[in-house]
């Protein structure tokens, strides 16, 4: 089962009410625990992901991080068979998903209510690049967008301070935002 294939529920308002509350617990529990983490031994905040991915298909990709999995494709126009999310989409659908959890976290941390989040992030691309056709202009996004929309009671001011917490402190909003050091290694087998 998908996300897109559940249907909609509507909700009591004590079962908002007991959602509010584990997610706060949650969150609580979470930031004191890497709280402790990180006052007894420093480099405990250092972390290392690994994904894995392998080719599949026509330009498809079957990925694995940690124990999920999921797949990547690009829409017929380039080379796919537009099986899953083209890479780019993903690259925006990692920064949405990013500043839900920070919206989340920065929320609790400063005591403003947030009920519901909602994120849309819009890119352009100048495909001549990847085509070769314009090696003056960049392969990835040129300007990026973020359109967050959120309910609550607080005042416009406190979801401006919330906002500028998660802007400040958002990982991948800080790989959109700065030059990130990449290292590429290459290995050939012989086939």
């Amino acid at each position: 089962m998908t996300l897109s294939d559940t249907a909609p529920t509507t909700l009591s308002d004590a079962d908002l009410a007991a959602a509010a509350g584990e997610r706060a617990d949650r969150l609580t529990a979470a930031g004191t625990a890497w709280g402790e983490r990180i006052d007894a031994r420093r480099e405990a905040a250092r972390l290392t992901y690994t994904v894995h991915g392998s080719g599949v298909g026509a330009v498809a990709s079957a990925v694995r991080a940690g124990r999920h999995e999921f797949a990547v494709d690009e829409p017929a126009a380039l080379a796919g068979d537009d099986s899953a999310a083209s890479p780019v989409e993903v690259a925006l659908g990692a920064l949405i998903s990013c500043q839900v959890v920070v919206y989340r976290l920065y929320a609790h941390a400063l005591g403003i209510q947030v009920g519901d989040i909602d994120v849309t992030a819009e890119g352009d691309l100048d495909a001549a690049r990847l085509f070769g056709k314009d090696e003056t202009v960049r392969a990835g996004f040129t300007s990026v967008r973020l359109d967050v929309r959120l309910s609550g009671p607080e005042s416009a001011e406190r979801y401006e301070e919330l906002r500028a917490a998660v802007d400040a402190h958002c990982p991948v909003l800080d790989l959109f935002q700065n030059p990130t050091p990449v290292t590429t290694t290459l290995e050939v087998t012989a086939a």
